[in-house]
């Protein structure tokens, strides 16, 4: 018998690694204080010792950080191997507990490696094949998770978003479900790669989410499906999936609508899913890093924002992990009221210790100085006059 290659045998190995089901386990963790509003940071670097000069491998850094939510929703999880020269990469924002972002840390990686034959389709750079094998990965998994949630004993109404990046040499692959967002930077420019998956918004893909919502029986309020969650594709949240009617019944218990109401819905698909967006980005000689993070980054710091603030961070020492956890704790000061969770990959492309500084834009400082000037003068004046 021929011998097989190293990536099928790898590919094969992980196939039967993987068969077992899912059991609960206690590796979703979170760190609680006594006060709501103190940050809770978990952290892991890959690769990621602080190294100013030369350029090395892609490096890794990731963090979340617990705002004044109650309860600490968020996970990260990278593997920088196992998929054929790839790193996995991913965000996930739960939301009305932690089962389902438990569940997708266990499991959905090792559904996309299955789907992916190791690795063998990222390798091939075949866009279609890649497409299609995430695509069955992300809703073998929420198919998994919503038999294992209808099984607890306790009525679980969880859901998280899920955001991943299959980093290669030279190409990029995301996998999108939910309202977190990649961005790269490339030679300081920010480029967002992704595009939040909310029920509100002008925006092409907002438009097309409220349209597939309501052609679906479902309705929309105040920006929120049923008037309840405010994004329209997740894992779990069953309550829009296989547990609809129930949903509409316990609405009616609490006052939510009325009976009459009810009785003039049709459902005919799920209201949320977890179809996820495909994207392909090559990596060229000017990629210098990607971010993943959760919303609670991106409502309160924009993309270009967020990319001055890791170069900065990376001129200054060159410790991807730091700026990880800067950057995360930065939407904390900026009053972000979410969970932050935030993967940074250097790509190993810059001398970060040899990068010139950005070069700032003179006539528009010039002008922010004169316009200051002009405020502190008519201060001085009005000051004046009311002396008299």
């Amino acid at each position: 018998m021929a011998l097989l290659s190293p990536q099928l045998q790898r590919f094969l190995l992980t196939k039967l690694s993987l068969t077992s089901n899912f059991k609960p386990t206690n590796k979703f963790t979170t760190t609680t204080t006594s006060a709501r509003t103190t940050q809770c940071c978990s952290a892991i670097a890959i690769d990621a010792p602080s190294s100013l000069g030369g350029v090395a491998a892609i490096r890794f850094g990731s963090t979340t950080l617990q705002g004044s939510r109650e309860e600490m929703e968020d996970d990260v999880f990278v593997q920088s191997d196992g998929l054929d020269g790839f790193s996995f990469a991913a965000v996930f924002d739960g939301h009305g507990g932690v089962s389902t972002v438990k569940f997708l840390r266990d499991e959905l990686y090792k559904e996309c490696v299955a789907a992916l034959q190791g690795g063998l389709l990222l390798r091939a750079k075949d866009a279609n094949a890649v497409r299609k094998a995430l695509q069955e990965a992300f809703e073998t998994t929420d198919t998994k998770l919503s038999n294992w949630l209808e099984m607890n004993a306790k009525e679980d109404e969880s859901g998280a978003t899920a955001t991943v990046m299959f980093i290669g040499n030279d190409m990029l692959f995301i996998s999108h479900v939910g309202d977190s967002s990649v961005v790269l930077s490339r030679s300081g420019k920010a480029e967002v790669l992704t595009n939040p998956h909310r029920p509100y918004g002008n925006s092409k893909g907002s438009l097309q989410e409220i349209k597939r919502i309501r052609e679906a029986g479902g309705w929309i309020v105040n920006g929120r499906i049923c008037g309840d969650i405010a994004v329209s594709r997740a894992f779990g949240d069953i309550r829009f999936k296989t547990k609809k009617n129930e949903m509409l019944k316990k609405g009616v218990e609490e006052g939510r609508w009325s009976e009459k109401f009810i009785s003039r819905v049709q459902f005919n698909k799920d209201l949320v899913i977890a179809l996820p967006d495909i994207f392909q980005v090559s990596l060229g000689s000017d990629a210098e890093f990607l971010l993943l993070a959760s919303d609670g980054l991106w409502d309160y710091i924009n993309s270009s924002d967020a990319v001055t603030f890791v170069r900065d961070q990376l001129r200054q020492h060159g410790d991807v992990q730091v700026a990880c956890e800067a950057l995360a704790r930065a939407a904390l000061d900026r009053r972000s009221q979410d969970n932050v969770s935030v993967v940074i990959a250097d790509l190993g492309r810059t001398n970060w210790q040899n990068l010139p500084l950005q070069e700032q834009n003179f006539m528009y400082e010039l002008g922010q100085a004169f316009a200051t000037i002009g405020i502190v003068s008519l201060g001085v004046w009005m000051s004046s006059l009311l002396s008299f």
